[in-house]
């Protein structure tokens, strides 16, 4: 059944009102363009719609509200209501009734969806009971509960207050839609309401964009909430939110603003310039962020206090302006794969009585630290990196904090400090290339610290203040700037296993009556092993000095220290001697002055080399492109470094890595060139930042395999320390396992070789060559080496006219040419010798241009008075016979 509404023309009514008067159930009236000064109200199902397109009917009532609907599944479809008063009711949804807006303009009034009252509260949070995929469609047919409202292409325009109020147990359903320029909230569900929006744009609205509270549940879909003078989503009382793929831009305070008892959780949202925190949790709310992105918060990015609940997983955070992540009050904090990076303040702050869980997260480039503990609040870090900042961990509370497989560096200040009454554990933990001291523990805290180490620290690796007692071991301290440990006045300590190397001070400074026990610990490459102050009594168990200088542990000095000294003293101890370099104070304040809380070893000078100028990644790539030949191999390394550099750029951006072994097998004849290609393998590494120096040791089957028993595994592991942050080259690697032979110390090598390459997995590349048809045997010995050794680089065979090239190449660095008769029967004599097991490839064409210079040397010899050019030309008649 279809009325029509026009001003004049037979069979249609005047005015709507009339019409739905006279309407049936079901009915549809069809309007004439223009403008209704009338207040409707539908009691029964109808369906009204413009007779001449969208926009070309307005209803315009003398009060408010223009609609009230009083009936079940009603259908208002291109029509724009404009209201009188902003802040009054423009279109009224009763309880029990059901209305649908379809490609509708409202300005000037609320809409107002209405329900039963004294729903009871769910403090628990119980299950959604609606998802954002629900149409609503049996509640349109039949709304049981409270009033039912669906907007579809429908814009809410300039009212006061609210645009749309759900209260009660009312529902409604909002697609496509825009609210903007409201004087207040742009949605407020009160009561049990429920929202549901997909694609809602809401802007310039002077409160918060979206608002439940009471028992309400929202349920949000790719919305766009920007601009808000408030809140983006507040979420209060018991109410419950999901946001999924949704945009906060702009918003004046929270993103996401939760109170009370409220819950909610975001999956792929997006919070930007925010004037407040990002996402905040107050009461005894609960937040749960899963693959969330916030950039530009004026405040935190996360901030959780009272007894709130707080959850991150793979979520990034970046260039906050105050702490990324802050944990406050009695708070809880999980944080599972998130980046942070860029923070004005700390990455992650937990201050107070409260906790925070950091798992497989990465935080970078924070102005202050990577995370700061204080107050009685406590953390866990694990397998997760700390790049950056001022100091890297910093804890200076009475709770207890543990960091366990983490990687800390380039800090420009400490690594980690522990302070005063902090209790701390550092499991299998690395600090690398900090400015000041590597790890740092006040006076009466506590340390455990087992694994990991500390290399390349700007002061000393581990300083340990008076009155402290550590439990220390199983760490590795390298390249300190001053001392490896760092023992203050009246400390004590237990330190097992500990292996210290290349300081630049005494490696052990044992303070005024200081009384720590080393057990088990070694010291390697440093010009002195331990000063003392006066009254210090260490006690020194089984402990070792290896190339060291100036050696008071057991084993003495064995060759001299690293080139340039750069270590104080000498067998008079610090400081003796003309020209010596500074000495370590005799106590901890060492007339210098105190140590202050941004450097806390401030007195102690530095002293050591300039390093080199850095090789850039492009000289080194040239130089393996001058390489004759190895066409296959150039092309596998350069792909290589594409790989890791991709590597670094997803790392650097907090994506996940892929699996990446850097351990090589290099497969060739002798002569192909695979220690020069390993050369530079190491170098470019370096260059790249995955290697610490890029230094080659190379070594074979004599270096590795002892002659006794129990001798193997300290000669192998002796060889691998050296290839520390460098390539260990093993050239017929294959050797380690002979063939028909059981029972040989070579499968010793190999195993103690595999716990090494796991122990030490970022800090050595281990290169295998040998032989095509033997490496298989070798890669077979163990499950360790197949798992590791996942790359194989084939060096073919250089051919003829390669090897002519090699022959110039040497006689261009030695100043001699090639005649063209030179050249020519070179190419011929090449081509002529046997490719048998005595051919040695790039070797051949080094003997080859010696033979030539020898030959050279001895026809030149007979001349009188030769010029230079007969000096360096190489002629057919200096070639072997």
């Amino acid at each position: 059944m279809k009325i029509l509404v026009a001003p004049k023309g037979r069979g249609a009514h005047r005015t709507i009102a009339r019409a739905l008067a006279a309407a049936e159930a079901g009915a549809v009236i069809s309007i004439a363009p223009g403008e209704y000064p009338e207040a409707l109200r539908l009691e029964r199902r109808v369906t009204l719609e413009p007779a001449a397109g969208a926009g070309s009917v307005v209803i315009r009532p003398v009060e408010s509200p223009a609609l009230t609907v009083a009936a079940a599944d009603c259908l208002v479809r291109g029509l724009v209501l404009r209201g009188q008063d902003p802040a009054q009711p423009l279109v009224r949804v009763e309880d029990g009734s059901g209305l649908t807006l379809e490609d509708c303009g409202l300005s000037h009034g609320r809409v107002e969806v209405l329900g039963s009252a004294g729903v009871p509260a769910d403090p628990d949070g119980g299950p959604l009971p609606l998802t954002v995929d629900d149409d609503l469609r049996a509640q349109l047919d039949d709304p049981v509960a409270g009033g039912v409202l669906v907007l579809r292409h429908t814009r809410l325009h300039g009212a006061h207050h609210t645009a749309l109020h759900l209260d009660g147990d009312a529902r409604a359903r909002a697609e496509d839609s825009i609210i903007d320029s409201v004087e207040g909230i742009g949605v407020v569900l009160s009561g049990a309401a429920v929202l549901l929006a997909e694609r809602l744009r809401v802007s310039e609205v002077s409160g918060s964009a979206l608002r439940a509270r009471g028992n309400s549940r929202l349920l949000v879909r790719d919305a766009r909430l920007s601009g808000a003078g408030r809140h983006g989503v507040l979420v209060q009382d018991t109410a419950r939110a999901k946001v999924e793929d949704c945009r906060i831009d702009g918003v004046a305070m929270s993103g996401v603003q939760l109170d009370h008892e409220a819950r909610a959780e975001l999956t792929d949202c997006r919070v930007t310039r925010a004037g407040g925190s990002a996402l905040a949790a107050g009461g005894t709310t609960r937040l749960i962020a899963n693959g969330c992105r916030i950039v530009e918060p004026a405040a935190n990015g996360l901030l959780a206090l009272g007894d709130a609940t707080a959850e991150a997983v793979n979520c990034q955070l970046s260039r906050t302006g105050f702490s990324a992540l802050h944990f406050a009050d009695r708070s809880t904090g999980t944080v599972l794969g998130t980046v942070v990076a860029d923070s004005r303040e700390h990455a992650v702050a937990v201050t107070d009585s409260a906790s925070a869980e950091l798992t497989g997260c990465t935080l970078t480039g924070a102005v202050m630290c990577g995370a700061q503990v204080t107050d009685a609040a406590r953390l866990t870090m694990r397998g997760s990196r700390v790049v950056g900042g001022e100091t890297g961990v910093r804890v200076r509370s009475s709770g207890e904090s543990e960091l366990r497989e983490c990687a800390i560096g380039g800090q420009s200040k400490g690594g980690v400090e522990i302070g005063t009454d902090a209790t701390v554990a550092l499991l299998a933990t690395s600090v690398t290339g900090v400015g000041s001291a590597g790890v740092t523990v006040d006076s009466g805290a506590r340390l455990r610290m087992e694994g990991g180490g500390v290399y390349g620290a700007g002061g000393s690796g581990l300083v340990v203040w008076q009155g402290t007692e550590p439990q220390v071991r199983g760490v590795r301290i390298e390249r300190a700037g001053k001392n490896g440990i760092l023992v203050g006045e009246k400390a004590r300590g237990l330190f097992e296993h500990c292996d210290v190397s290349v300081t630049t001070f005494p490696a052990l400074h044992i303070g005024a009556d200081a009384e720590p026990v080393f057990r088990g610990c070694r010291v390697f490459d440093c010009e002195q092993d331990v000063g003392t102050a006066n009254g210090a009594k260490p006690t020194f168990e089984e402990c070792v000095s290896v190339r060291v200088g100036s050696a008071t542990l057991t084993g003495g000095p064995i060759g001299t220290g690293p080139k340039g000294g750069g270590g104080p003293g000498g067998p008079a101890g610090p400081g003796a001697g003309p020209g010596s370099p500074p000495a370590v104070p005799q106590d901890i304040n060492g007339g210098t002055g105190a140590a202050s809380a941004d450097d806390p070893e401030a007195g102690l000078a530095d002293a050591g080399e300039a390093e080199p100028e850095p090789e850039t990644l492009e000289e080194l790539l040239a130089e393996l492109d001058e390489l004759v030949g190895l066409d296959g191999v150039k092309g596998d390394v350069g792909g290589m470094v594409k790989l890791m550099q991709m590597v670094r750029m997803r790392e650097e951006a907090g994506l996940p890595a892929p699996p990446l072994s850097r351990h090589l097998v290099f497969a060739g004849n002798p002569g192909t060139g695979k220690t020069t290609v390993a050369r530079l393998y190491g170098r470019l590494l370096k260059a790249l930042g995955l290697l610490g120096k890029g230094h080659l040791v190379e070594v074979d089957r004599s270096a590795l395999v002892g002659e006794y028993v129990g001798h193997t595994g300290p000669k192998t592991t002796e060889a691998f320390q050296r290839a520390r942050g460098g390539v260990l080259f093993i050239d017929e690697a294959y050797a380690l396992v002979p063939a028909g032979v059981a029972n040989d110390f070579g499968g010793e090598a190999i195993a103690t070789l595999v716990k090494l390459m796991e122990d030490h997995r970022d800090e050595v590349v281990v290169i295998a060559a040998g032989y095509p048809q033997d490496m298989d045997r070798f890669i077979g010995s163990n499950p360790g080496l197949s798992s590791r050794f996942t790359r194989t680089l084939l060096f073919a065979d250089y051919t003829s006219q390669e090897l002519v090239s090699i022959v110039e190449h040497h006689a261009q660095q030695h100043s001699y040419e090639l005649s063209d008769g030179a050249r020519d029967r070179l190419a011929a004599y090449v081509e002529a010798i046997p490719r048998d097991d005595r051919f040695g490839n790039g070797r051949t064409a080094r003997q080859l241009f010696q033979a030539m210079t020898e030959r050279q040397a001895m026809r030149v010899s007979e001349l009188t008075n030769p010029e230079a050019q007969q000096l360096m030309t190489l002629r057919e008649e200096d070639l072997p016979l």
